[in-house]
């Protein structure tokens, strides 16, 4: 059992933002119906592509982040399409999607108009300004790099006086997915205790203004209009990545007291005596000092022989891995982090697991991503208790697929 079985989720979403809302949903128990245009979910058409026995090509992209759902296909430029919409909704308790504001309106799927069709249902919309927002704003385009840019964390990315830098993964589409999870188990809360449903209005950009950290807080307070830093923090000196003879390793000093056993890892006791550097506020002022004394040190010996030093002084470390390491890590197996996803017609592939590890009922993958309109069928059979003979009739039409 999972801690979300008997939730029943609409899927009307594409490409990555509410498609991992809803997979984490999925992993957690929750029954997501995935609702695909004709022509499927846009990120079908995303790399890399596997051939599978059919000699169809399957996109790694869509498989990672769709496991533990059904799909059906829905036309829902027909009324009738609409129509069986209408039905699976009545039946649901949460629906999630995220096109701009102006697409569902349109359609008749406004959150006021899914009010009509079942008062308690929770509406989760993600987009990138969010649906109450100033009106310019509200029906703009938006993508993972319009709001890291416009959030202003492309600012304070990259190397030291470089060009801002996008972060290496879609975060404004992951963390708007994450947050969003947390405001529909909000929601829910509430409606067992009310009765009640509500919107839940998630926006990319109001996402990552709310990990900036301390950036806020040091323009606000200090005047200082933060800028990247490559791999350094701002205040925590030091707190980066260094360069070593084969690769680079992280050595994330938080407190002064690590920072003694860190100078005697290096064998340099006399930097903890030092008046520049005897403090974190010292460290962090006189940094253009002392990183280039630690960087030369730490270049002098490989990551390994640093990982065992740093090891057994009980120090914080890491080496910086790359995505082929962290496949074959033995923890992140063990931690079921990297796990074989059975996908048909291709047989086993990798994905990342569930991070939910729950002691009574852990987030697990138990199907594969489906293939466009796999469900139809029996969705449509199980949930509305339409006839074969309806079904057949409808595909005809082009009303499903």
């Amino acid at each position: 059992m999972g801690a979300l079985d008997g939730i029943k989720v609409i899927d009307l979403s594409h490409v990555l933002a509410a498609p991992f809302a809803t997979m984490i949903m999925a992993d957690l128990g929750a029954e997501v119906i995935k609702v695909e245009p004709p022509f499927g979910d846009d990120s079908r058409q995303f790399g890399p592509f596997v051939e599978d026995e059919a000699g169809e090509q399957q996109s790694g992209y869509f498989i990672s982040i769709n496991r533990n759902k059904k799909s059906i296909v829905l036309n829902l430029k027909e009324e009738k399409g609409k129509e069986i919409l209408r039905d699976l909704i009545s039946d649901a308790d949460v629906v999630v999607e995220n096109y701009r504001p102006t697409t569902m309106k349109k359609l008749g799927f406004s959150y006021e108009e899914m009010k009509k069709i079942k008062e308690d249902i929770i509406y989760c919309s993600i987009c990138g300004f969010g649906h109450d927002a100033l009106e310019e704003y509200a029906s703009k385009p938006a993508y993972d790099m319009v709001a890291q840019a416009y959030s202003g964390l492309m600012s304070i990315t990259g190397p030291e006086g470089g060009e801002p830098c996008r972060v290496g993964s879609s975060i404004g589409d992951i963390m708007a997915g994450h947050q969003a999870v947390i405001g529909i188990l909000s929601a829910l809360r509430y409606r067992d205790r009310t009765g009640k449903g509500q919107h839940v209005d998630m926006s990319m950009v109001d996402g990552l203004v709310s990990v900036l950290e301390n950036a806020i807080a040091r323009y606000t307070m200090d005047g200082e209009i933060p800028g990247p830093l490559g791999g350094a923090h701002p205040t925590i000196v030091p707190f980066q990545s260094f360069k070593t003879k084969d690769n680079y390793i992280v050595t994330p000093i938080g407190n002064d007291s690590l920072w003694k056993k860190f100078c005697d890892a290096l064998e340099m006791p006399e930097l903890a005596d030092d008046e520049r550097f005897k403090t974190n506020p010292l460290r962090a002022e006189n940094k253009d000092e002392l990183i280039p004394i630690l960087a030369k040190r730490i270049k002098e010996k490989n990551t390994a022989e640093w990982e065992g030093i740093f090891e057994e002084y009980g120090l914080p470390y890491s080496p910086v891995n790359t995505v082929d390491k962290v496949v074959e890590d033995d923890n992140l197996k063990y931690r079921d982090m990297i796990v074989d996803l059975e996908q048909p017609g291709l047989g086993k592939v990798k994905v990342a697991g569930s991070p939910f590890h729950l002691s009574e009922t852990p987030g697990e993958i138990k199907s594969h991503a489906p293939a466009k309109g796999e469900h139809t069928d029996s969705v449509l059979k199980e949930s509305l208790g339409l006839t074969d003979a309806q079904i057949k009739e409808m595909k005809s039409q082009g009303i499903i697929g």
